[in-house]
C-alpha cells in the first residue's frame, strides 16, 4: 500500500546494538582476537593503497629484470618460437610459456615496456589483489592474531620492492597461487587445479606446493578421481607451451623447466657461509634434494596423514576429510624453501605471506608471541641484508630450523564434523578443517 513505511523488527536493532556494545567492550582486544581479522585487514588494505602510491612516487625504480622480460617477449612477438633463441639482457628465457603470454600483455599495455610508471601501478594492483587473497585465507582460518598482519604487509620493505620497484615475475606467479588456494578452500578443486597450473606456467617455484597439493588431492578424492585433475594440470602446460613445443620441444623443456640450472654464488641469500666450491658442488645439491624429499616424506607419513590411516588408504576413495588444507600447502612450500639450493632476493615473496600462519600453527607451547615476532623480524632482516653475509644466512637457517621443528611438534589435526560433498561433487562445502 502506498505511503506505508516499513519498520525494522525490534530484534534487528537489538542485535546490532549488541554487536556494537560487544565491539566497544572488547576494543582493547581487537588486535589480539582472531575474530576481528576482517576488520583489521580491511583497514590495513586501505592503508596499503597509500603506501604503494608513496613508494612508487618517492622511491627510485631499479632496473633488474624488466627490460630482459620485455626483450624476451619481444622476440616471441617478432616470430621467434625457439626457446634457445629467446634472450634478454640477463641471459636466455628460463620461464614457462604462461610467463610469455602475461608479459606480452604487459608489453603492449606499457607501450612496449617503456612506460615504467604504468607498469609499477599495475604491479601495485597485483600486490593489492594478492593481499586480498592472502587476507581471505587468514580470515577463513582464524589462526593468527590481527596485530600480526601489520608485519604481513605494511612493515616489509623487501616485499614492496619486489612488487613495485623491481617488477619481477615472482609476484604474478604467487598471485595466481593464492587464487588457487582460495578456490580449494571454497571446494572448487578442478578450477583451483587449473589456476594452480597457470601459476606454474609463470614460474616453476610454485611446484614447491605440489607435494602438499598431491597429498590433499589423494586424501580428498582418492587415486581414480585425482587423475583427471592432474591431467588437467598437464594439459594446460601442454596447451600453453604448444607453439614452442612444435618449434623446438627439447629447447622449450630445457629452457622453461630446467631443474638443474646453476645459480651464482654472489646472489645467494641462504648459503653465504659456505665456500663457493661447496655451494657449486653437485654432491651438495643432491644432498639438499635428498633431505628435501626425506623431510616431505616424513611430514606426509607422520604429520599430514590422518591418525590410523595407512599409505594405501590415500589411493582409495576417502570417507572423511580431516586434512588441514592451508597448513599442508604452506608447509610443503616452506620445506622446499628450507632445502633450496639458493635463494635470491626476489624469492622472498615465495613464502613471505605464509610465515605468520606457519609460526602460529606450530606445536611448541613456549614459542611465545614475542618469540614468533622475533623470528619474523630476523627473517625480514636476513632478506634485507645486501649483500648477504655469513651471519644473515646463518640467522635465516636458524629461523627456518626453529619453524620446521615447531611444525613437526604441532598437535594432531582435530577431526572435522561430518563431511559435506565438495562443489566438484555437486554441492558446496562449508565446514572444512583449514
Amino acid at each position: 500500500m502506498a505511503g506505508v513505511v516499513r519498520r525494522k523488527a525490534p530484534g534487528q536493532h537489538s542485535h546490532l546494538w549488541a554487536k556494537l556494545r560487544t565491539l566497544w567492550q572488547e576494543k582493547h582486544l581487537i588486535l589480539f582476537k582472531p575474530e576481528y581479522t576482517l576488520m583489521v585487514v580491511s583497514l590495513l588494505w586501505l592503508l596499503e593503497i597509500g603506501i604503494n602510491v608513496w613508494v612508487i612516487q618517492k622511491v627510485a625504480y631499479t632496473e633488474i629484470d624488466w627490460k630482459a622480460y620485455m626483450d624476451e617477449v619481444e622476440g616471441v612477438i617478432n616470430g621467434t618460437y625457439d626457446y634457445k633463441e629467446l634472450k634478454g639482457d640477463t641471459g636466455p628465457l628460463v620461464y614457462p610459456a604462461g610467463f610469455v603470454y602475461i608479459f606480452t600483455a604487459l608489453y603492449y599495455v606499457t607501450s612496449h615496456g617503456v612506460n615504467i610508471r604504468l607498469a609499477q601501478y599495475l604491479f601495485a594492483a597485483f600486490y593489492l589483489i594478492t593481499l586480498l587473497l592472502v587476507f581471505r585465507i587468514y580470515n577463513r582460518t582464524k589462526k593468527v592474531p590481527p596485530y600480526v598482519f601489520f608485519f604481513v604487509c605494511c612493515a616489509s620493505y623487501r616485499i614492496h620492492s619486489i612488487f613495485v620497484l623491481r617488477l619481477f615475475n615472482d609476484p604474478v606467479a604467487m598471485l595466481l597461487l593464492f587464487g588457487a588456494i582460495n578456490l580449494f578452500l571454497d571446494g572448487h578443486w578442478t578450477l583451483g587445479c587449473g589456476v594452480y597450473s597457470l601459476a606454474v606456467s609463470v614460474k616453476m617455484n610454485v611446484l614447491l606446493f605440489a607435494p602438499g597439493l598431491l597429498f590433499l588431492l589423494l586424501s580428498e578424492f582418492g587415486l581414480i578421481k585425482t587423475i583427471p585433475k592432474l591431467t588437467l594440470c598437464a594439459a594446460i602446460q601442454l596447451l600453453l607451451g604448444l607453439p614452442f613445443l612444435l618449434e623446438n620441444p627439447l629447447g622449450y623443456m630445457n629452457g622453461a623447466f630446467d631443474l638443474g640450472r646453476q645459480f651464482m654464488f654472489k646472489w645467494t641469500v641462504n648459503w653465504r657461509f659456505l665456500p663457493e666450491w661447496l655451494f657449486l658442488s653437485r654432491s651438495f645439491h643432491l644432498l639438499l634434494l635428498s633431505a628435501h624429499l626425506l623431510t616431505l616424506l616424513l611430514f606426509a607419513l607422520r604429520r599430514w596423514k590422518r591418525p590410523g590411516q595407512s599409505v594405501l588408504d590415500l589411493l582409495k576413495e576417502p570417507s572423511k576429510r580431516k586434512n588441514p588444507l592451508v597448513l599442508i600447502l604452506f608447509a610443503s612450500n616452506f620445506i622446499g624453501m628450507c632445502f633450496s639450493r639458493s635463494l635470491h632476493y626476489q624469492f622472498y615473496v615465495w613464502y613471505f605471506h605464509t610465515l605468520p600462519f606457519l609460526l602460529w600453527s606450530g606445536g611448541v607451547e613456549k614459542l611465545a608471541p614475542l618469540l614468533r615476532l622475533l623470528i619474523l623480524g630476523l627473517i625480514e632482516l636476513s632478506w634485507n641484508t645486501y649483500p648477504s653475509t655469513e651471519y644473515s644466512s646463518a640467522a635465516l637457517h636458524a629461523c627456518h630450523l626453529v619453524m620446521l621443528l615447531s611444525l613437526w611438534l604441532a598437535p594432531e589435526p582435530v577431526p572435522s564434523p561430518a563431511p559435506t560433498p565438495t562443489q566438484d561433487q555437486g554441492a558446496p562445502q562449508k565446514d572444512k578443517q583449514l
